[in-house]
């Protein structure tokens, strides 16, 4: 794969964003807790910054084609920029939630943002069929390692405080500002892309998404948002919290073991494009995460951390080789300007029903069973993966037709 000079900006964009996810992702929910916030409040902010994520994308996959892909991915960059500026100067949840609703703050740590959604439609469109889903792990593997750096700078604030013999609170100012530089970065890159990540000029009649590609789209979507809702059960922070209560381990031991969590998560993006061009996309998605999520329903029968650790580590390798040939594969099955709008509903859904089981977790733990999130997020994702092997195995990209290995 040819690394192209429109490619090569997505990707520089890419990483300072979510550099500055990651960065948010440690400290907001600090931030704002020192700053007298209660949890519920707190928890209003994350939820608002959501919530605006998953509007912003809706409307990008509605109007994206018409505002124009450059365009949006700019006003995504300087808007969010605009967070980090509400967070050092607005100290009061009846005005930061708004704000984190406006300008799309987002404290999960993991990039879901409407930048995210419209560079999936643009990347395919730089390169050939055959590259797409190469094109696409490379991004995530951009996105991952950049998430990662941003998360150690979550030390930054107590660095500043020390170095500069800043008060505590100013020091976490300067790391807002460090955001908001990040992502007006992003935004300067963007400006440098020229007009091949448009689609080519169309008729207008033919600009329309077919009927054909929403019902498809759609169907994807809703098993999408079923993979999601597993995957709300199963936040770090949640699994994290469930590895300390079940066998004692201490933040520490934890540390090293989402810090390799996330090596191999990054790794396996790589695994997945190459085991694509032997199999097919269907069919890497559904071999590579059911075991995934057998893996997972192994973790809470274990008799020790040790061999919980390793199921969990086992999950880890395989689960995330879906990202990149899914995105791949919504992709190749949509014409090219109706890839803004697949990948707007595809990662609204997707947001949607991380959400909504997301919120459920604690309630399911306190009340029901312990480790009842896993075993029903597991669940959930192993019904996934057979619905969609029996929906989609048929239905081939472009660059599988005519080939006789899948």
């Amino acid at each position: 794969m040819r690394l192209s000079r429109n490619l090569g900006l997505l990707y520089g964009a890419a990483f300072l964003r979510s550099a500055s996810i990651g960065l948010l992702g440690v400290v907001l929910a600090v931030y704002l807790s020192r700053t007298g916030f209660s949890a519920t409040a707190i928890g209003f902010v994350l939820a608002a910054g959501l919530v605006g994520s998953a509007v912003a994308t809706g409307l990008a996959g509605r109007y994206g084609e018409r505002i124009r892909r450059k365009r949006l991915l700019i006003a995504s960059a300087v808007l969010s920029s605009f967070g980090g500026v509400g967070l050092a100067f607005v100290h009061t949840p009846e005005a930061l939630v708004p704000l984190a609703f406006l300008m799309m703050l987002n404290g999960m740590g993991t990039d879901r943002s409407a930048a995210f959604a419209v560079e999936q439609a643009v990347i395919p469109g730089l390169v050939s069929d055959r590259s797409r889903t190469w094109a696409l792990s490379w991004y995530n593997v951009v996105l991952d390692m950049s998430g990662a750096l941003g998360a150690l700078g979550g030390a930054l604030p107590v660095v500043i405080q020390r170095w500069m013999n800043f008060d505590l609170l100013h020091a976490y100012r300067s790391v807002f500002f460090l955001y908001t530089g990040l992502n007006l970065l992003s935004a300067a890159i963007y400006l440098f892309l020229d007009s091949q990540i448009e689609v080519l000029p169309v008729k207008a009649a033919a600009a329309v998404v077919s009927v054909n590609s929403k019902r498809t789209v759609r169907k994807i979507a809703a098993l999408f948002a079923l993979d999601a809702g597993g995957g709300g059960f199963l936040a770090d922070a949640l699994l994290a919290y469930w590895f300390y209560e079940r066998f004692g381990v201490t933040e520490a031991k934890l540390g090293v073991l989402f810090f390799i969590v996330r090596i191999l998560n990054g790794v396996s993006h790589l695994g997945a494009a190459w085991l694509a061009g032997k199999i097919g996309l269907v069919r890497t998605m559904v071999f590579t995460h059911l075991p995934s999520s057998l893996f997972l329903l192994a973790v809470p029968l274990a008799p020790s951390f040790a061999t919980a650790a390793v199921m969990l580590l086992l999950r880890e390798a395989l689960v995330e080789m879906d990202v990149p040939t899914r995105q791949s594969y919504v992709a190749a099955v949509v014409q090219p300007h109706e890839r803004v709008y697949a990948s707007g509903v595809t990662n609204l859904t997707r947001t949607g029903g991380w959400a909504v089981t997301a919120s459920l977790s604690g309630v399911l733990m306190q009340h029901l069973a312990f480790s009842a999130p896993l075993v029903l997020g597991g669940s959930m994702k192993v019904l996934y993966d057979f619905l969609l092997y029996r929906s989609f195995v048929h239905v081939k990209p472009p660059e599988e037709l005519g080939s006789k290995s899948f």
